[in-house]
Protein backbone atom coordinates (compact mmCIF):
# COMPACT_ATOMS: atom_id res chain seq x y z
CA UNK A 1 0.00 0.00 0.00
CA UNK A 2 2.78 2.70 0.82
CA UNK A 3 4.66 1.66 -2.49
CA UNK A 4 1.51 2.61 -4.35
CA UNK A 5 1.04 5.80 -2.55
CA UNK A 6 4.93 6.68 -2.85
CA UNK A 7 4.47 5.66 -6.77
CA UNK A 8 1.18 8.02 -7.06
CA UNK A 9 2.84 10.52 -5.20
CA UNK A 10 5.74 10.68 -8.37
CA UNK A 11 3.25 10.27 -11.02
CA UNK A 12 1.66 13.34 -10.13
CA UNK A 13 4.73 15.76 -9.69
CA UNK A 14 5.72 14.64 -13.28
CA UNK A 15 1.89 15.48 -14.65
CA UNK A 16 2.49 18.82 -12.81
CA UNK A 17 5.71 19.45 -14.09
CA UNK A 18 4.51 18.55 -17.27
CA UNK A 19 1.75 20.72 -17.26
CA UNK A 20 3.48 23.34 -16.16
CA UNK A 21 6.10 22.83 -19.51
CA UNK A 22 3.16 22.55 -21.63
CA UNK A 23 1.83 26.31 -20.57
CA UNK A 24 5.37 27.99 -20.79
CA UNK A 25 4.56 27.16 -24.94
CA UNK A 26 1.82 29.62 -24.35
CA UNK A 27 1.54 33.61 -24.71
CA UNK A 28 4.45 35.61 -25.70
CA UNK A 29 8.31 34.24 -25.64
CA UNK A 30 11.20 36.50 -26.67
CA UNK A 31 14.06 34.95 -28.16
CA UNK A 32 17.06 36.56 -29.11
CA UNK A 33 19.93 35.19 -32.08
CA UNK A 34 22.25 36.95 -29.48
CA UNK A 35 22.80 38.52 -26.38
CA UNK A 36 26.29 39.87 -26.75
CA UNK A 37 28.20 42.15 -28.93
CA UNK A 38 31.63 42.17 -28.52
CA UNK A 39 32.72 45.68 -30.16
CA UNK A 40 36.67 45.37 -30.18
CA UNK A 41 38.96 47.72 -29.43
CA UNK A 42 37.67 51.38 -30.04
CA UNK A 43 39.74 54.41 -29.02
CA UNK A 44 38.15 56.72 -26.49
CA UNK A 45 35.65 59.48 -27.76
CA UNK A 46 34.39 56.67 -30.49
CA UNK A 47 30.71 55.81 -30.48
CA UNK A 48 29.46 51.80 -30.62
CA UNK A 49 25.74 51.29 -32.62
CA UNK A 50 24.81 48.10 -32.06
CA UNK A 51 21.39 46.19 -33.39
CA UNK A 52 20.01 43.34 -31.21
CA UNK A 53 17.40 41.20 -32.72
CA UNK A 54 14.78 39.05 -31.67
CA UNK A 55 11.83 36.98 -32.80
CA UNK A 56 8.68 36.47 -30.89
CA UNK A 57 8.26 32.77 -30.93
CA UNK A 58 5.39 32.51 -28.66
CA UNK A 59 1.71 32.69 -29.55
CA UNK A 60 0.55 36.11 -28.37
CA UNK A 61 1.70 39.28 -28.76
CA UNK A 62 5.18 40.50 -27.22
CA UNK A 63 5.83 43.96 -25.36
CA UNK A 64 9.21 45.15 -24.15
CA UNK A 65 7.79 46.91 -20.96
CA UNK A 66 11.04 48.23 -20.11
CA UNK A 67 14.69 48.72 -21.35
CA UNK A 68 17.44 50.13 -19.09
CA UNK A 69 21.12 50.84 -19.64
CA UNK A 70 23.64 50.12 -17.28
CA UNK A 71 24.56 53.18 -16.85
CA UNK A 72 24.25 56.95 -19.45
CA UNK A 73 26.79 56.13 -21.41
CA UNK A 74 24.55 53.53 -22.95
CA UNK A 75 21.65 54.19 -24.48
CA UNK A 76 18.50 51.60 -25.88
CA UNK A 77 15.89 52.35 -28.09
CA UNK A 78 13.06 49.80 -28.90
CA UNK A 79 9.73 49.53 -30.76
CA UNK A 80 6.98 50.34 -28.07
CA UNK A 81 4.63 48.45 -30.55
CA UNK A 82 3.65 44.95 -30.10
CA UNK A 83 5.44 42.47 -31.91
CA UNK A 84 3.09 39.69 -33.04
CA UNK A 85 3.24 35.59 -32.66
CA UNK A 86 6.20 34.75 -35.24
CA UNK A 87 7.08 38.10 -35.82
CA UNK A 88 11.13 39.73 -35.63
CA UNK A 89 11.55 42.95 -33.51
CA UNK A 90 14.96 45.04 -32.69
CA UNK A 91 16.25 46.85 -29.80
CA UNK A 92 18.77 49.34 -30.88
CA UNK A 93 21.38 50.33 -28.60
CA UNK A 94 24.51 52.94 -28.65
CA UNK A 95 27.38 53.36 -25.88
CA UNK A 96 29.09 56.80 -26.04
CA UNK A 97 32.82 55.31 -24.68
CA UNK A 98 33.61 59.47 -23.67
CA UNK A 99 35.10 58.94 -20.19
CA UNK A 100 36.19 55.40 -20.34
CA UNK A 101 39.12 53.58 -20.66
CA UNK A 102 39.97 50.14 -20.22
CA UNK A 103 37.52 46.87 -20.70
CA UNK A 104 33.89 48.22 -20.87
CA UNK A 105 31.24 45.47 -20.12
CA UNK A 106 27.32 47.65 -20.51
CA UNK A 107 24.19 45.79 -20.02
CA UNK A 108 21.08 46.63 -21.30
CA UNK A 109 18.16 44.89 -18.97
CA UNK A 110 14.79 44.46 -21.14
CA UNK A 111 11.55 43.88 -19.14
CA UNK A 112 8.78 41.95 -21.26
CA UNK A 113 5.48 40.35 -20.77
CA UNK A 114 7.24 36.97 -21.76
CA UNK A 115 5.15 34.47 -20.10
CA UNK A 116 8.40 31.81 -19.83
CA UNK A 117 10.12 33.05 -16.74
CA UNK A 118 13.32 33.13 -17.73
CA UNK A 119 13.15 35.59 -20.71
CA UNK A 120 10.79 37.66 -18.81
CA UNK A 121 13.73 40.11 -18.09
CA UNK A 122 16.65 39.38 -20.60
CA UNK A 123 20.11 41.43 -20.14
CA UNK A 124 22.07 42.62 -23.48
CA UNK A 125 25.42 43.10 -23.18
CA UNK A 126 28.18 45.37 -25.15
CA UNK A 127 31.73 44.84 -24.35
CA UNK A 128 35.30 45.43 -25.84
CA UNK A 129 38.16 47.41 -24.82
CA UNK A 130 38.16 51.54 -24.82
CA UNK A 131 41.76 53.01 -25.53
CA UNK A 132 43.32 56.60 -24.48
CA UNK A 133 44.66 57.85 -27.31
CA UNK A 134 48.22 59.56 -26.92
CA UNK A 135 49.20 62.66 -28.39
CA UNK A 136 52.26 62.15 -30.95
Amino acid sequence: MKKLLILCFVLGLFQTAYAQEEMVKEGPIISFSEKLYDFGVITQGDVVEYTFKFENTGTAPLKIVSARGSCGCTVPKYSKEAIAAGEKGEVFVRFNSAGKSGMQNKTVTLVTNSTDKTKKQVVLTLRGRVNIETER
